[in-house]
C-alpha cells in the first residue's frame, strides 16, 4: 500500500509563493513511480496540475501554471515538491499528490494512490 501523505498549504497573498511536500511513508518508494499534482476546487472536478514522469523525471504542467510552478523529486528522501510562485486567487483549491505505475501520470484515471489533500487558500 502506498501512503502519501501532502504538506506545506496554508493561506497566501496573491503574488506570493509556497512549496508542497509530499512524503510517502512506509515501505514506498518514489523511485517507482511517475508522481503527480493535482488540485481540486470547491464545487469542480479535481484537475492536472503538474507531473514528473517515472524513470526520466520529466516534468509536465498544465497550461494554467506553466511558468509559475515547479515539480520536482528528491528520491532519496522519497519526496516530491510542488513549488508555486505568483500565485493567484483562482489557484485556491485543495492539492493532491498522486503516485502512477506507468512512466508518466498526467491524468486523473491514470493515477493509482492518493493522498489526502493540502488546502491552498490565495487572498486577493
Amino acid at each position: 500500500q502506498v501512503q502519501l501523505v501532502e504538506s506545506g498549504g496554508g493561506l497566501v497573498q496573491a503574488g506570493g509563493s509556497l512549496r508542497l511536500s509530499c512524503a510517502a511513508s512506509g515501505r514506498t518508494f518514489i523511485s517507482n513511480y511517475a508522481m503527480g499534482w493535482f488540485r481540486q476546487a470547491p464545487g469542480k472536478e479535481r484537475y492536472f496540475v503538474a507531473a514528473i514522469s517515472r524513470r526520466d523525471q520529466i516534468p509536465y504542467y498544465a497550461d494554467a501554471v506553466r511558468g509559475r510552478f515547479t515539480i520536482s523529486r528528491d528520491n532519496a528522501k522519497n519526496t516530491v515538491y510542488l513549488q508555486m510562485n505568483t500565485l493567484k486567487p483562482e489557484d485556491t483549491a485543495v492539492y493532491y499528490c498522486a503516485a502512477s505505475r506507468l512512466e508518466r501520470g498526467t491524468w486523473v484515471p491514470l493515477m493509482d494512490y492518493w493522498g489526502n489533500g493540502t488546502l491552498v487558500t490565495v487572498s486577493s
